[in-house]
């Protein structure tokens, strides 16, 4: 292992790698005495590998972003994250990062400029895209830095990670941890590429490949790949080769490992080989080695004296529900002024452009919503008025964006992504229901995000272009979701979505684009999000709906000429119960519709609702009508079958006739 090339540096700066490097070592051998003594819980070693986490660190600015993984403990400590602090994190304690809501390093911290990892490999990668947009826009010098291990290189979020970094040239240091395995599945059975520094080439990024167990070699290329990203901000690919000397867990143990592939890297040991060349060069003695490791005795030994007590967290189910999001006080803009007729996407375009105007922190991000306008044409001239910065056209892809929104907000952005179709959100869940709905509720970083969904069928469009999705996300805690049925409510709730520092799933039916016109208050106001719509007031039945269903409802109604009530939801989570439980009361009689699928859709959990807390109300059992428990078809008659209207009616006569 060769120091001397990349030893530029005095006495004093190299003892004080060698006290920042031994210290997770010493930090992770007394946590497995620990662990093998039933004190602490499950942990995940990152012996071998300390050099990569602490010279990395060590490299960077103290306030420039880091996200690192599970094996990660040197970017820790070498943040000067007290070791007190760490411990009752790990044990789950109040006094840690997460409240005790999550375990280990699965936490972030604004103080220290950290933002922990998720378990799903490759997340947090676009998360880093995201600072360092922020970073880029404010013109901030400032560079990000991500690990990813070797096995996390086979997932698509690095790849969109990698290629968003790339086509907006951000400073993003990609660092992979390559340590042969990736948990018991060898190199040679996730890539052929020689080095995985090699995946540069196709993002059109810079790389290079070092020795990940050398603390000199990591710590001199990181400030320096880090001096130049900052001066001529583009993305950067460095694979650092290391081992790990422990199983992925150390309940995994190393077994599949062969004996001869530890003997060989035990000689690498990034610890006693930088040792030994302190001591033969004589820039530390042996008593100031004794001094430093002392030291982090002493240090250890005062932190796990919090061992000694077990913690009960005095549990507070309204503190925890409270925190699902994050708290604000909503400034209710009143409509006034002129209004005119327009049609719901026009309100959709108001809407967006009133906020654009209002938040000069915006930043819109979609496929092909730049020069282009959109699909919809919803953003049809922003880039003239705002500029190519904050109208971001994005690669075809979902997750990187939605992982940059995050990123964005803790660079004190807000966002709006565009799903070009509401169904292609599959290829983004991860982002959606693992890091914007649980971050704020994990460790208090809100998701300051409104994500855009066109959504619905009756264009017979088929089963990729027309499915109605929302009730994916409404079993998603943290979420926020708002689906208007007028114009009028499609600009106000809008805007209150992004007054809103939470995460904003915002449907707008494709079917009422171009079709539903109203008149609009032109100024700017905002319509409350989590209250109903008394669309009718009647006291012979009464409808619980949303969307293009309260045009359905509406129909029927008429053309019955009945007496009902009709309640638009508006707003899906949180809904409005009061409203509800209301409305149930005026004529006991009830049916949900909605023209997403029947079986497992929204209407269920109202219906259930309404039985549990509504039942003397009642009389009758509550109805659903909703779509076919089938694709959404392409064929129009197919089509017209398979939508929930055409059963309507008849549910509604056999209600009528309890």
């Amino acid at each position: 292992m060769d120091f001397n090339t990349f030893n530029t540096y005095d006495s004093v700066k190299l003892r004080e790698l060698y006290a920042s490097l031994v210290k997770p070592r010493m930090i992770e051998e007394k946590m497995l005495k620990l662990l093998r003594q039933g004190q602490v819980s499950k942990w995940f070693s990152g012996i071998g590998q300390e050099a990569i986490a602490v010279g990395a660190t060590l490299a960077l600015e103290s306030d420039e972003y880091i996200m690192p993984l599970h094996r990660n403990l040197g970017v820790f400590t070498s943040r000067g994250i007290p070791l007190k602090k760490l411990l009752h994190q790990w044990q789950g304690n109040k006094a840690g990062f997460t409240n005790g809501r999550d375990r280990s390093f699965h936490f972030g911290t604004s103080e220290y400029h950290i933002a922990g990892m998720i378990s799903h490999l490759g997340a947090m990668l676009s998360v880093a895209d995201g600072v360092a947009l922020a970073n880029k826009l404010d013109g901030e010098r400032k560079v990000t830095l991500a690990f990813s291990g070797d096995g996390g290189t086979s997932e698509g979020e690095f790849h969109e990670a990698l290629n968003l970094a790339a086509v907006w040239d951000l400073p993003v240091i990609f660092l992979i941890e390559n340590n042969g395995y990736g948990l018991s599945t060898p190199s040679t059975d996730q890539f052929r590429c020689e080095n995985l520094a090699d995946k540069g080439i196709g993002y059109g990024i810079e790389s290079k490949t070092i020795d990940g167990n050398n603390i000199l070699e990591v710590y001199s290329a990181v400030s320096a790949i880090a001096k130049d990203l900052r001066a001529n901000p583009r993305p950067f690919l460095v694979e650092c080769k290391t081992f790990r000397m422990r199983g992925h867990e150390e309940a995994s143990g190393t077994k599949y490992v062969p004996t001869e592939l530890m003997d060989e890297w035990a000689k690498k040991d990034p610890i006693d080989n930088f040792e030994k060349y302190l001591m033969i060069d004589k820039h530390i003695a042996a008593s100031e080695i004794v001094a430093i490791k002392d030291s982090i005795t002493d240090e250890i030994n005062d932190a796990v004296e919090i061992l000694k007590v077990q913690e009960i967290i005095a549990v507070d189910t309204a503190t925890e529900i409270g925190d699902l999001y994050k708290p604000y006080t909503p400034v209710a803009i009143e409509a006034q002024g002129n209004k005119t007729e327009i049609r719901f996407i026009d309100a959709i375009q108001d809407g967006l452009k009133t906020a654009m105007q209002k938040y000069d922190n915006l930043v819109l991000m979609g496929q092909d919503i730049g020069d282009y306008g959109g699909v919809f044409k919803i953003t049809d001239g922003f880039v003239a008025e705002f500029g190519h910065d904050r109208v971001r056209n994005t690669p075809i892809c979902e997750a990187a964006p939605l992982g940059a929104a995050l990123g964005l907000s803790m660079g004190g952005k807000k966002a709006m992504v565009e799903m070009q179709f509401a169904d292609f959100v599959s290829c983004g869940f991860n982002q959606i229901a693992n890091n914007l709905a649980k971050t704020y509720y994990r460790w208090g970083q809100n998701s300051d995000v409104v994500i855009r969904m066109p959504t619905g069928g009756g264009a017979a469009a088929g089963p990729f272009h027309s499915q109605s999705n929302e009730a994916w996300f409404f079993h998603l805690p943290g979420l926020k979701i708002v689906y208007p049925s007028t114009p009028s409510d499609a600009k106000g709730l809008l805007l209150a979505a992004f007054e809103d520092p939470n995460p904003v799933l915002f449907f707008e039916h494709k079917g009422m684009y171009r079709s539903l016109r109203e008149e609009v208050h032109l100024e700017e106001f905002t319509t409350e999000i989590g209250k109903a719509r008394w669309v009718e007031q009647g006291e012979e039945i009464t409808f619980i709906t949303y969307g293009l269903a309260v045009h359905w409802c509406v129909e029927v109604v008429a053309k019955l000429s009945i007496d009902a009530t009709i309640v638009d939801l508006r707003t899906l989570l949180p809904w409005d119960k009061d409203a509800v439980r209301e409305a149930v009361a005026k004529t006991g009689k009830v049916i949900v519709v909605h023209e997403d699928t029947l079986e497992g859709g929204i209407g269920g959990e109202i219906a259930a609702w309404i039985g549990e807390h509504c039942f003397t109300s009642l009389d009758a059992p509550v109805m659903r009508v909703g779509s076919l428990d089938t694709p959404i078809p392409f064929n129009a008659d197919l089509e017209i079958n398979f939508m929930g209207k055409s059963r309507l009616k008849r549910k509604v006569e056999e209600l009528l006739g309890w």
